[in-house]
């Protein structure tokens, strides 16, 4: 059996990447992770963070988008790429996310504590 680090790895290679819309970040909403992928990210204030879910935000995003967009957790690398998770704006790579694949993740998230972001 992989460790979370080891899965999360596997995952992050067979989740498809594409171009989102410049200045887009409908997506970037409050979300959860795992307690490992959170422990990857810089840790925001209370005040931070609860300003960023009054907005139904993501305490991570800045003027310019994602600040921490390459260790981002799973949730936020599927969005666009699986019919369950589409961008509202019809953006999507070439080929989707391997169905075998997606149920996987959701199955990782359903066994490890998840924390909001």
């Amino acid at each position: 059996m992989f460790m979370n680090s080891s899965k999360i790895r596997f995952f992050r290679q067979r989740i498809p990447s594409f171009e989102c819309i410049p200045g887009c970040h409908d997506c970037c909403g409050p979300v959860t992770t795992s307690s490992e992928e959170m422990a990857r990210l810089p840790r925001k204030s209370a005040a931070e963070q609860e300003k960023a879910l009054e907005n139904l935000s993501c305490p991570h995003l800045g003027e310019q988008g994602c600040t921490v967009y390459m260790e981002r957790p799973l949730i936020c690398r599927l969005f666009g790429t699986t019919p369950v998770l589409a961008c509202p704006h019809g953006k999507r790579p070439q080929l989707m996310i391997d169905e075998k694949i997606e149920q996987q993740i959701y199955q990782f998230f359903k066994e490890t504590r998840q924390v909001l972001v």
